[in-house]
């Protein structure tokens, strides 16, 4: 016997041979056996990028920066001694005797430690790598409490050890837990342990956010398919870590990287691209090389493939060549990744690095440079984008259920460290960059704390529902939010849009407004596929031949007497009916309920594709509006 659980599930979880699982199975009252999975482990800048500042006025101040939520972070430790987890100025909190002498959940590699301060930390000035990213790091909600759960060690993440964690959450009475981390590939939400542990979890009060995975851009890669848990994608912010490839025909390229030396001459050197040897390989990997004459040279690596980025620079650095340009493949197209790397280098986007390869295949002697910018941080970047890693939908568990619900701040994100960056010894207050879904899901944590500060009586649903209908849909550039093709992202990149912490504080409307309950979870359980059943803020179906309706329901939290008329943008081909067209409250917290109808158009059909996507919104006159993704998928 391994773990007996209290709360999470019915159940227990042990280690069995096949006969005895076969007998485990046969026995009255057991509903199911399921192997163990492993469960993938996936800011001086982002809240400012989300708006958050210590101003008289916005969420920060409007929250008392979080005060009183408890986070609980299922994750591999904290590093307790960092001044980030410093409680200067936070009110205390009671602890009791049952919660002391327990062994500390030290962090081991990092990954716990950062996601925990980006959810929850004191501000810390002169934050920063190698003197980059410099300002004032603070998680999203700098006087919430942590509730540290260690789930992991080295990297492993025990399906059965992450749900005792969650079972004594419920216990320990957290407002928020945040599990950084999913299961792949993903399994029906009715026999997933993790998803029916968050919805014991709901049940308690407690909201339930998730990464999405970092198995992008693939379709159906995402991960946390239940309705109830907000699961989270990755989007960038508006902060680069400027290293520009400029080529000897004086073309200069974008590119990242997070080693920025003051002593690399930007002269242009001799360009190298070991991949034209046929007998090569293009990843620049350890042991590849040595018969190669690098010696002072600049060594154009392909693709995010193979070795890590730095594994890839130790090689070439290895190799006696002076620089290395890493170009991405085209499944990570234009998301490049600022890398702490080990000799003077550049990521550049797929497109760049295309065009330095037609350089190099045209030129008899091709010619290269780097130029470090420094940190570049503003309103000139098409922030947020996507991504390529952060997983996609559609949501194959559950077709009728669109994920990821939501993005947040996944790329770049200078959270805490516990171990010396660069050359220096001292850990103590050291940061790190890093990027993946991991990042993303603890901002989303961090917002939801403040929720509950400022509105202690709102359950779970209605916190994911005010988070998810005032989302942001355009980039900095007002336009709309970019895949990272630079083109348009579709919903299931997206979900409702980019998480935007000034806004659920006031939504006006919220999708149901209490929590799920048994009655709920076995309607569920007889429609897993059916987007009718889950009262959540988007509108999400598998069309079929014949017409589709459902109802949805939502209180009013803004002005008592207010009215909101419905604008529609069906998806092509659909036709899309909502009924009323107007809802009026006379006062807060009464409830309107509305019905959306469905049918395909005969005149235009659905043009061949498989889904489709449009919004429906509920615009206010007296309030901000209130809006509703619509995904189609044609069956």
């Amino acid at each position: 016997m391994v773990h007996v659980y209290r709360n999470v599930i019915t159940g227990f979880a042990a280690r069995l041979t096949l006969e005895e699982v076969k007998t485990m199975k046969r026995k009255a009252g057991v509903v199911f056996v399921t192997p163990e999975n492993p469960l993938l482990l996936h800011t001086t800048r982002s809240p400012h990028f989300l708006g958050l500042s210590q101003t008289d006025v916005g969420p920060w101040k409007g929250s008392n920066f979080g005060e009183a939520p408890i986070i609980g972070v299922v994750d591999n430790g904290i590093t307790p001694g960092h001044p980030s987890f410093s409680d200067e100025g936070m009110p205390p909190l009671f602890v009791t005797s049952q919660e002391t002498g327990l062994v500390l959940p030290l962090d081991e590699d990092g990954h716990g430690t950062q996601t925990s301060s980006i959810a929850a930390v004191n501000f810390v000035k002169g934050a920063n790598v190698l003197g980059h990213a410099n300002g004032t790091a603070a998680g999203m909600a700098p006087l919430a409490h942590l509730a540290i759960y260690k789930a992991c060690t080295q990297g492993a993440c025990p399906e059965s050890a992450a749900l005792a964690p969650i079972d004594a959450a419920i216990e320990d009475g957290v407002y928020v837990l945040s599990l950084p981390f999913s299961s792949f590939p993903m399994k029906s939400f009715l026999q997933d342990p993790m998803q029916i542990a968050a919805f014991r979890a709901i049940q308690g009060g407690i909201f339930v956010t998730c990464s999405a995975g970092n198995v992008g851009p693939f379709n159906g890669s995402v991960s946390g398919p239940s309705p109830w848990v907000l699961t989270v994608g990755a989007s960038t912010i508006d902060r680069r870590f400027r290293a520009n490839a400029r080529l000897g025909n004086r073309r200069e390229y974008n590119g990242a990287s997070l080693f920025q030396p003051t002593n690399f001459k930007s002269k242009l050197l001799p360009l190298v691209y070991p991949a034209n040897d046929t007998t090569s390989p293009a990843f620049c990997e350890p042991q590849t090389l040595q018969r190669f004459d690098l010696k002072g040279k600049i060594v154009l690596c392909q693709g995010t493939g193979g070795a890590p980025g730095v594994s890839r620079g130790e090689a070439v650095k290895q190799a006696g060549a002076a620089a290395m340009i890493a170009v991405n493949e085209e499944f990570d197209s234009f998301s490049t990744i600022a890398d702490l790397h080990v000799l003077p280098a550049t990521q550049l986007s797929y497109t760049d690095g295309s065009k330095i390869k037609a350089y190099v295949n045209a030129t008899r002697t091709p010619m290269a440079t780097i130029s470090f910018r420094g940190t570049k941080a503003g309103h000139s970047f098409s922030a947020p984008m996507v991504l390529s890693l952060s997983s996609r939908g559609p949501n194959l568990a559950s077709p009728g259920i669109l994920k990821p619900d939501i993005l947040g701040p996944g790329v770049n994100i200078l959270a805490a460290w516990p171990f010396p960056v660069g050359k220096t010894t001292d850990a103590r207050s050291s940061f790190h960059v890093s990027t993946g879904t991991s990042m993303a899901c603890p901002h989303s944590s961090g917002v939801a704390a403040l929720l509950k500060s400022s509105h202690p009586d709102w359950s779970p649903d209605a916190v994911k529902s005010a988070i998810m209908t005032t989302a942001d849909t355009q980039n900095r550039k007002l336009k709309p939010i970019l895949d990272y093709t630079s083109s348009p992202a579709n919903l299931f990149a997206t979900g409702a849009g980019n998480v935007n912490p000034s806004r659920p504080n006031d939504p006006g409307l919220v999708h149901r407004g209490t929590s799920y309950n048994s009655a709920q979870g076995e309607v569920f359980g007889g429609e897993e596929n059916s987007g009718s059943s889950a009262k959540v803020p988007v509108v999400s179906i598998v069309f079929g031949p014949s017409p589709q309706s459902f109802t949805r329901t939502v209180t009013n939290v803004g002005p008592a007497n207010s009215s909101y008329r419905v604008q529609v943008v069906s998806p092509p081909g659909v036709g899309l009916r909502v009924m009323p067209d107007v809802i009026s409250f006379t006062e807060k917290k009464q409830r309107a309920t509305y019905n959306v109808s469905f049918s395909l158009e005969n005149d235009s059909g659905n043009g061949g594709q498989l889904s489709g996507q449009g919004f429906l919104r509920w615009v206010s006159s007296e309030h901000s509006d209130s809006r509703s993704p619509i995904s189609v998928m044609f069956n």
